[in-house]
């Protein structure tokens, strides 16, 4: 049996804290360049708006991932991973256990976005496919890790991926200090099982933190509502947000979203697509739907607004066909 480190931030069984997320920043900050944080004037207040959408796997995944592999043991390394996501998680694993000679085996949707399953395999990783409706990604990932052994690692229910998602926040604090903006005073972020949304509530103590959903998608805006955690109502419900796409959250990530009194906010297709619009005319990105849900609540007035609001923009892994469907629409 591998003897575990007396360094409380190297036990697994521990809760996520803003220690961990401050050393996942100087981990993320060593090792790729920071995302821009970029201001977009909306009803007379300037939102800013940060672009994980540019990371090299085109989602903020690769901070989580890359905090998590970056600690395994060297027994830990050798035996491999194995992770659950609807694609840019999956991303951010693959591209982290390349990087660090590690084999990791992605559990993912059957009728994810081509463009997300060819680049995980691109990347090295071998993808299982499950059924989205009829299948739970957690119990075929418990299976594989019975028969081949390794660690799981999830895409929301992980203290490293919860503190690597938060070192968005911790370097969006820091490039709004350097433009003279004291804050975050509120943070708008796209939300699907809570990571990064827990992430920045620890990252940022002092500010405000709405959680947005897709509509259909909404359990944690639900959980957080009815104070316990509750699933998604309809696993087949239609959404384009498949980043957001869910079963529900974990306790790890509830646990810090209720004491730091989340409040969640859901968003229609219309208004995510709206979006992305936006973001294409006005700061010239490509976003995918689920990339584009915090700002689809900003732009449709259901967040109030301060001059010191941090919107996350946190994927763009969308297939081309459908991007220019959308916004030639």
């Amino acid at each position: 049996m591998t003897q575990q480190s007396p360094d409380p931030l190297l036990d697994p069984n521990r809760a996520p804290m803003l220690a961990g997320v401050e050393r996942a920043a100087a981990k993320v900050a060593a090792l790729l360049p920071q995302t821009p944080l970029l201001p977009l004037e909306v009803d007379g207040k300037t939102v800013w708006c940060k672009a994980e959408c540019l990371q090299p796997v085109g989602a903020f995944k690769i901070r989580g991932a890359w905090h998590r592999l970056s600690d395994l043991t060297p027994e830990q390394a050798a035996a491999g991973v194995v992770g659950v996501s609807s694609g840019n998680h999956a991303q951010g694993v693959a591209w982290a256990a390349k990087r660090l000679g590690i084999r990791a085996t992605i559990v993912m949707p059957s009728n994810a976005p081509a463009m997300k399953l060819a680049a995980t395999r691109q990347l090295g990783a071998e993808v299982v496919l499950y059924d989205r409706v009829t299948e739970s990604r957690d119990a075929v990932a418990a299976k594989l890790l019975e028969q081949r052994g390794g660690t799981l690692v999830h895409a929301y229910g992980d203290p490293w991926i919860i503190e690597g998602q938060g070192s968005t926040g911790t370097e969006a604090k820091a490039q709004m200090a350097a433009r003279g903006v004291t804050g975050p005073d509120k943070v708008v972020a796209c939300c699907g099982g809570g990571g990064l949304s827990a992430g920045l509530a620890l990252a940022l103590p002092d500010a405000e933190i709405v959680a947005v959903e897709p509509e259909g998608w909404d359990d944690v805006t639900r959980s957080l509502a009815a104070g316990e955690i509750l699933s998604v109502e309809d696993m087949a419900y239609p959404t384009e947000c498949d980043a957001l796409q869910t079963p529900e959250t974990w306790p790890i990530n509830f646990a810090v979203l209720q004491a730091r009194g989340v409040r969640g906010v859901v968003v229609t297709r219309s208004e995510v697509r709206h979006a992305m619009r936006t973001v294409f005319e006005k700061l010239h990105l490509v976003v995918e739907p689920g990339g584009a849900a915090a700002l689809a609540a900003v732009l449709a007035g259901k967040v109030p607004l301060t001059d010191a609001t941090l919107v996350t923009l946190s994927g763009g892994n969308v297939d081309p066909l459908k991007f220019a469907e959308i916004i030639t629409e």
